[in-house]
């Protein structure tokens, strides 16, 4: 028999019990809808987190004492200093040196209105490490550092909340803790960093005013460094390493009082995580295209059931074994293929509309798609094929006899 004749047979047959058909489908939509939208969340929010960390800084050390990201275990944490940001500046394969002070969730007022945000002393260098232009006005530079003065940059959260509907709030003064601040900048919108904080919600000062007016400490939080290049990283962090014990006099069996976090490393961390999530979670939801799969045998035995009759028909006039054999496992294919496309748009559909109501990305990969439907045929193949097989081993004069 022709191809084309077959399929047509097989469709015809489908057509006959539209509301079965749908049923038998179902389980394989289910299956195929819950692999891609759970797949499709995955990859999105990998895709979101790693874009969030890379727009901390490329090629990026960052240094932590007592600070940052917590203590060192075994060892008295240290106080970072000017000192030793001056220190590093001189070794080979630096690029960039940015310091910080923070002070978190402190009081910002304009006249009646306040709000929460975390304050950042710095250089101008950090803007440089994280790529981060500013929207209006300008970021402060090296004068206003040796000049300690009270200017302020701020970013989209803080503009929305204290200057709502205001065209630019540059040149206006703010009240950081009681004290004022005149805005010279707003920064572009950047979104969330790696770990989930908002980093719109941060207000930048010269580090020496922070250091002054505000945390009365000459000590640092953090130290950025940004390596020449992504291959100089470890040999960068070797010589930081050093630098920093023979500064802070540490004994040779003493432990590290300060911490270096290579963010290449927290990056790939990161995507081996959410890569073993994805298969993890693709995983499970295939489980439920064997339960489809079951369902498209048992629907196809009943089929053939019904069909005797039809089947001996068909022998009787010349029909081959292969050529039944043929028929009913395109109609098992019809059916897991028209469920895989059916569950490849549902599960599209809830993944996008979970990342609206939720904020999540979606990332629907081609693969993905491809994945999807073949397992899908397949499933069809494998558990069509032996009520395909059952009827095409029928006698045809049994067939003809059955009613």
């Amino acid at each position: 028999m022709e191809l084309r004749s077959t399929l047509q047979m097989a469709w015809r047959s489908l057509l006959v019990n539209k509301m079965r058909s749908l049923l038998t489908m179902l389980g394989v939509i289910i299956g195929v809808a819950s692999v891609i939208a759970m797949v499709a969340l995955s990859q999105g929010a990998t895709t979101g987190i790693t874009e969030r960390i890379s727009s901390m800084g490329s090629n990026l050390l960052t240094i932590s004492g007592g600070g940052g990201f917590g203590p060192v275990r075994g060892a008295n944490p240290a106080q970072l200093t000017m000192e030793d940001v001056e220190a590093i500046k001189s070794l080979p394969l630096v690029k960039y040196v940015a310091p910080e002070a923070s002070l978190n969730n402190a009081t910002i007022a304009v006249g009646s209105s306040t709000w929460t945000a975390n304050v950042d002393g710095t250089t101008p260098e950090l803007m440089a490490i994280k790529n981060w232009p500013t929207e209006q006005g300008d970021f402060f530079d090296d004068y206003d550092l040796e000049l300690r003065a009270p200017v302020a940059v701020l970013g989209q959260t803080v503009v929305s909340n204290l200057f709502p509907g205001m065209t630019s709030p540059v040149g206006q003064v703010i009240r950081i803790n009681g004290l004022d601040f005149n805005v010279i900048g707003v920064l572009s919108t950047r979104g969330a960093a790696g770990m989930g904080q908002d980093q719109d919600n941060m207000i930048y000062i010269p580090l020496t005013t922070a250091q002054q007016r505000l945390l009365g400490s000459t000590s640092v939080r953090m130290i950025n460094v940004q390596a020449t290049s992504q291959e100089a990283l470890t040999t960068l962090k070797d010589y930081i390493t050093t630098l920093l014990r023979q500064r802070h006099r540490l004994a040779a069996t003493a432990e590290d009082d300060f911490r270096i976090q290579d963010m290449a490393e927290v990056l790939s961390t990161v995507e081996d995580t959410t890569r073993m999530l994805t298969f993890l979670l693709g995983g499970i939801a295939a489980v439920s295209l064997l339960v489809g799969g079951i369902g498209i045998m048992n629907i196809m035995l009943v089929s053939v059931t019904e069909r005797t009759r039809e089947i001996g028909v068909r022998m009787a006039i010349g029909a081959t074994t292969g050529d039944i054999l043929t028929q009913f496992l395109i109609e098992a294919l019809l059916l897991s293929l028209m469920g895989g496309a059916i569950g490849v748009l549902l599960g599209w559909g809830i993944a996008a509309s979970l990342s609206v109501a939720a904020g999540f990305t979606v990332k629907l990969s081609p693969w993905l798609v491809a994945l999807a439907l073949g397992f899908s045929m397949a499933v069809g193949l494998f558990f069509g094929y032996y009520p395909a097989r059952k009827a095409a081993n029928s006698n045809p004069i049994d067939a003809l006899r059955f009613e």
